[in-house]
């Protein structure tokens, strides 16, 4: 076994450390979620923490890790004999990404469940987890359904598998650690809810900082068990104290002032239900056990404020998280009560200073960016007048820096759309938009099982055993049922799917009002497709090339920063357009071949850039037709003379039309529908 790098010698991120050894004090405090950018110690904190947590009694032969004193009286390996017990480390079990339904909560045999009427259960994680630390890293890339179980059992303690009426229920009460980069997606409010604190990391700016982490990690590098064994006596230190906090913490007084700072707290920055004030009443109470302390202080009411409630202040999924301190402290202030006073603050406790992650001032990162410019659109600029622009790498430039270049315009008010799906039953990703043959979702059929069976259709192996009940000697009531004649259920759900934009941004699209309502759309369905599990992109076209301005992505934070600085002017290369949306469409078949896109190009048709931009154009959008890829054109063209070009791209590309005016929810809706209909007639 590898020595891990000790919890003690993790530089910085005193946040981070402080949150993890709540939890390990009191594991009621519902875990952390960790949120940061790569490479900045997340999963070396959380596995350094195994070693600290106190060596555990348990059952001997227990494979659920009873406890001795109190066994589970529900363990499917009970009843328990009193006496025989063993001591071992508490683990840290990790949860992949890519892992089944079966792999975390356990798996039972349904063929001798049917036929013998024998429980016959394989453990799954959450039974490993037990009494330890349950890491989930990238938990924002878990599937929904593996999210849902994974909390339901940190809610509960207990984990439940159910099969055809068939149920095992074992404990499951474990230290929950999940890690994410934003970027990557972001997790559901209700999820994120269910978390009980969250900590932003962030690498150091600090180069002497900088120096010691490289330092110190070449050293365990080098020599693991002698750098190891250099932090042993902080180890032991940290490690007495977690365990003289535990048993303090039964003893910690939370008083009515602090309850009504907690209560205030919750209601200035209004959070949604009552789980923000439980989390933080347990937090400060846990902070105060850390800290030595019999009585809950404002200062510890304000440290859990902090840690408890900026990832339940988001309301939608453009809102960056964080906390006003501003606002806390004059909240804090304004109920503050006179036992609230505490002249003289114990400087072991949350704003110490020893190696255990609770010392010094954390450092704080401001969770608001800068915002960009609301500089005014230049008027619209005809492709005739364009000149060779500026800025090519997609960077909005101040008017007059390039000829035909235009600054960025804010996108309208998002709203709500209706469903955009792609036609067909496809079988993805997990997701609430379009089709799929999922293993989640409604019953519409049986089949042989291939590998393991997860979902038993019940009537179809009856129906499967019955005939063969003579000849197999069937003798008493109960059905005789081999292997063969257990059928799997088909299911039918829903999967995400990729929404590709593909937007002129040339001269004649500048006009002011015309790209803010386009923006406003594509603003509208990012927040869609956050709700529904979908990927989003967005190509732009303008000049003499086509820039990738988003690739797929679920991160709504970063489409809504790519999309606000979009800028606009030049001439309009719709091939190059066209071609960059059919490479990028290809590149996300090899990563994901299972997901399925729908392509919307904003574009009133017309084609100036390159030779022969016509016939290129053309060509370019019969690719997209001889592989049946959805797609849709909205036409931006304007003015009492219409040349129909975008109605003439929408032919080539297979799709339907509408006009910009139109590109409201329910129009929307029913282009879908003209999409779903000419697939159907093709078909």
């Amino acid at each position: 076994m590898s020595t891990p790098f000790p919890f003690t010698a993790v530089v910085g991120q005193d946040d981070l450390r402080l949150a993890l050894l709540l939890n390990a004090v009191s594991p009621a405090v519902g875990g952390v979620l960790v949120r940061g950018e790569k490479g900045t110690a997340k999963s070396t904190a959380v596995r350094a923490l195994a070693a600290l947590m106190p060596a555990l009694d348990v059952v001997s032969g227990c494979r659920f890790s009873c406890d001795p004193d109190s066994p589970d009286p529900a363990c499917p390996d009970g009843p328990h004999e009193p006496g025989a017990f063993e001591t071992r480390p508490a683990r840290m079990v990790e949860l992949p990404v890519g892992a089944s339904e079966d792999r975390l909560v356990g798996a039972l045999d349904i063929e001798r469940a049917l036929a013998e009427g024998v429980k016959a259960f394989e453990p799954g994680l959450l039974a490993d987890a037990h009494r330890g630390i349950l890491y989930v890293d990238e938990v924002n890339l878990l599937h929904d359904h593996l999210v849902d179980l994974l909390l339901d059992a940190a809610a509960m303690g207990a984990s439940y598998v159910e099969r055809e009426g068939v149920s095992v229920r074992h404990a499951a009460r474990f230290l929950l650690v999940g890690t994410m980069n934003p970027e990557e997606g972001e997790l559901r409010p209700q999820l994120l809810d269910r978390f009980g604190l969250t900590v932003e990391v962030a690498a150091s700016r600090e180069p002497d900082q900088r120096v010691e982490v490289v330092r110190r990690r070449l050293a365990y590098d080098d020599d693991p068990a002698g750098f190891a064994e250099r932090w042993a006596d902080e180890e032991s230190a940290v490690r007495g104290r977690i365990v003289a906090a535990r048993k303090l913490l039964p003893s910690v007084r939370l008083g009515d002032g602090a309850l009504r700072q907690i209560a205030a707290t919750c209601a200035a920055f209004e959070v949604d239900g009552m789980r923000a004030d439980i989390v933080m009443a347990r937090t400060a109470t846990a902070l105060a056990a850390w800290a030595g302390r019999t009585d809950v202080l404002a200062e510890d009411v304000r440290q859990a404020a902090l840690l408890a409630l900026p990832h339940r202040r988001r309301r939608n999924p453009f809102d960056a998280p964080g906390l006003d301190e501003d606002k806390l402290d004059d909240t804090l202030e304004e109920f503050a009560g006179p036992d609230d006073e505490d002249p003289d603050p114990d400087p072991d406790g949350p704003g110490g200073g020893d190696g255990g992650g609770d010392g010094g001032e954390p450092p704080r990162s401001d969770g608001d960016g800068p915002q960009g410019d609301d500089t005014a659109a230049r008027p619209e600029t005809d492709d005739s007048t364009a000149g060779t622009e500026s800025g090519e790498g997609g960077e909005p430039q101040p008017a007059g820096s390039g000829a035909g270049e235009q600054s960025a315009v804010r996108a309208a008010e998002p709203f709500r759309t209706k469903v955009l799906s792609v036609p067909g039953i496809g079988a993805g990703a997990a997701g609430r938009r379009s089709r799929a043959r999922t293993e989640h979702g409604r019953t519409t059929g049986a089949r042989r099982p291939r590998g393991t069976l997860t979902k038993l259709h019940l009537a179809a192996t009856v129906m499967a055993a019955a005939p063969h009940q003579r000849q197999r000697g069937r003798s008493g009531r109960g059905l005789v049922v081999r292997r063969d004649d257990l059928r799997q259920a088909t299911r039918e759900g829903r999967e995400g799917n990729l929404v590709l934009f593909v937007v002129d941004a040339s001269g004649s699209m500048a006009a002011r009002q015309r790209m803010s309502a386009v923006k406003g759309a594509v603003l509208s369905l990012l927040l869609d497709a956050y709700q529904r599990r979908d990927k989003v992109g967005l190509v732009s076209f303008r000049g003499t090339a086509a820039d990738l301005a988003l690739p797929p992505t679920s991160s709504v934070d970063a489409a809504a920063v790519r999309l606000e600085s979009l800028p606009t002017g030049g001439r309009t290369p719709l091939a190059a357009g066209l071609l960059k949306a059919h490479d990028v469409l290809r590149v996300e078949r090899l990563r994901d071949p299972a997901r399925r896109a729908l392509v919307v190009v904003v574009t009133d048709g017309r084609a100036t850039g390159g030779p022969e931009p016509v016939a290129l154009a053309g060509r370019a959008a019969r690719l997209f037709a001889a592989e049946s890829i959805a797609s849709v054109v909205v036409d931006c063209e304007s003015g009492p003379v219409r040349l129909g070009l975008a109605g003439q791209l929408a032919g080539e590309l297979g799709g339907s039309a509408v006009t910009l005016d139109e590109l409201r929810a329910d129009s929307i809706a029913g282009l879908v529908r003209d999409v779903q209909g000419t697939s159907r007639r093709a078909a």
